[in-house]
């Protein structure tokens, strides 16, 4: 039997992929952009919508990754400009449309060591700083009831698991 189709082309599991896989960068891309949640979400929803409208066009699958975190970013600086009522310039379209290529390949270095470092936490630092990092406005109560820790130890936990990655990362210089 034939897996059922989006009217973009893809089956609605490399979708659930896709989103699990680049969701949380790309929040947290519009995030450090300065956005507040509505923006953010409005950033990251104009990210997938051009993914949909450039579908036709992916020639390296391999790329949607970088792909998605550059539009991503671009669609975020837009709506921080926009917000502060700024109006792009050709030196401002031209900063939005072609990052700087050295500058991508270290941050793409930099996250990667960064998520195995990550990785490499034993629970609940693992699971307690990857939900700090997808979910930057996560509330106490929210963190307690998804990795099962009382509410006045969450603090003081993502403390000692903070200093725990910092000495991982002195370690990995």
């Amino acid at each position: 039997m034939p897996t059922e189709k989006t009217l973009t082309g893809l089956d609605q599991a490399a979708w659930e992929e896709l989103v699990t896989r680049f969701g949380g960068r790309m929040w947290a891309v519009a995030r450090a952009c300065g956005l507040g949640p509505a923006d953010a979400a409005d950033a990251v929803q104009g990210a997938w919508l051009r993914m949909v409208e450039s579908l036709d066009g992916i020639r390296d699958p391999e790329r949607v990754g970088a792909w998605l975190v550059t539009t991503t970013r671009h669609e975020a600086v837009r709506l921080a400009r926009r917000s502060r009522g700024e109006r792009p310039g050709p030196s401002a379209l031209v900063d939005a449309v072609v990052p700087d290529p050295a500058a991508s390949v270290v941050n793409a270095d930099v996250g990667r060591r960064l998520w195995l470092l990550l990785d490499g936490l034993a629970e609940p630092c693992r699971s307690l700083l990857r939900l700090y990092a997808l979910n930057p406005d996560a509330k106490y109560a929210q963190i307690s009831m998804r990795l099962g820790l009382p509410m006045g130890s969450i603090g003081p936990t993502r403390s000692r698991c903070m200093s725990r990655l910092r000495a991982l990362i002195e370690e990995d210089r």
